[in-house]
């Protein structure tokens, strides 16, 4: 293949979630909605997480850093998908690879997170008198570091991968974002390393968390059922609740998205998948803890008191 037809391409186009101007300006309306939500429902839970002593736990340090991931890649991912909705020139390029790896790294980020997370619970439930040593500040600060220096290596590796790429095709990409595998079916060269880089790095980290949730919940498990009374075990399950859920949903969709068999893709059901890790999860998660868990509750009530009064 020759220079001049691999440097063709010099930006990409997204065709965005629809071109069917009847119901633009409502699905703009509706999305706008959802992520103004998710603006005030993060940044409010980790100013919260912030501000008040009673949430400064080590549970909710990794609250915080949920709330942080959720708002930076729906950021990434949610203005320039409001814009396109009513903008005639979708096109990006540079932009393309700057939203890719900030996406990349923070859910990347997420996955690992939620690991981290049933590995606090386990230390809270299974050894609640040396939780605070077990979990301290330097070991949650450790966790985290690793947490994010995982996923920044992973968004540099495919980010590199695929902006390496030869694109002299169409350069139409049928999202709203900038999604690797829709840009590796763009492509003209050999895209093998770059799928057994996805198979390989994303099956890693998905494997390490789904393996640290079921070995930590495991070990809950057995914790709880040592707890005599059923008040007890009640209150060591409450805990989890919160966390179960926010697993199952992202973990969930992340894997219907990225390892299903390529016969069962569908562009209309991806968009669909996507729309809801990208803006609906972020949306659930702040409102899962913040509804379901009595600390945040009480630390909201204090301080819309302090607020009106």
């Amino acid at each position: 293949m020759d220079g001049e037809n691999c440097s063709s391409l010099t930006e990409f186009h997204l065709m965005g979630i629809t071109n069917n101007p009847e119901i633009k300006a409502t699905i703009f309306t509706l999305f706008l909605v959802v992520y103004l939500i998710i603006l005030v429902a993060n940044l409010g839970m980790i100013i919260l997480i912030r501000m008040e002593s009673q949430l400064q736990a080590p549970m909710y340090f990794f609250l915080s850093h949920l709330s942080f991931c959720d708002l930076c890649y729906s950021t990434a991912v949610g203005p320039k998908m409001l814009v396109d909705l009513l903008a005639k020139d979708k096109s990006i390029f540079y932009g393309c690879a700057l939203q890719f790896f900030v996406f990349c790294i923070f859910t990347d980020s997420e996955c690992l997170l939620l690991a981290v997370m049933a590995f606090d619970r386990y230390k809270a439930i299974s050894n609640p008198l040396l939780y605070t040593v077990n979990m301290s500040s330097r070991v949650c600060s450790v966790l985290m570091a690793g947490v994010y220096l995982v996923g920044l290596v992973d968004a540099l590796i495919h980010t590199t991968l695929t902006f390496h790429l030869c694109f002299c095709g169409s350069n139409e990409v049928n999202h709203f974002f900038c999604d690797v595998l829709l840009l590796l079916l763009l492509s003209c060269s050999d895209t093998q390393v770059n799928e057994l880089g996805i198979f390989t790095v994303f099956g890693f980290i998905e494997l390490s968390t789904l393996s640290g949730v079921l070995v930590s919940y495991s070990d809950i498990i057995l914790s709880v059922l040592k707890i005599h009374s059923a008040g007890g075990k009640f209150k060591a399950f409450s805990t989890c609740t919160s966390h179960l859920t926010a697993v199952a949903i992202f973990q969930g969709t992340m894997l219907f998205m990225y390892f299903r068999p390529s016969s069962a893709y569908s562009l209309d059901q991806d968009k669909m998948t996507s729309l809801f890790y990208t803006l609906v999860i972020p949306m659930l998660n702040p409102l899962l803890y913040s509804l379901r868990n009595k600390d945040v509750k009480e630390a909201l009530a204090k301080l819309k008191n302090q607020m009106l009064f």
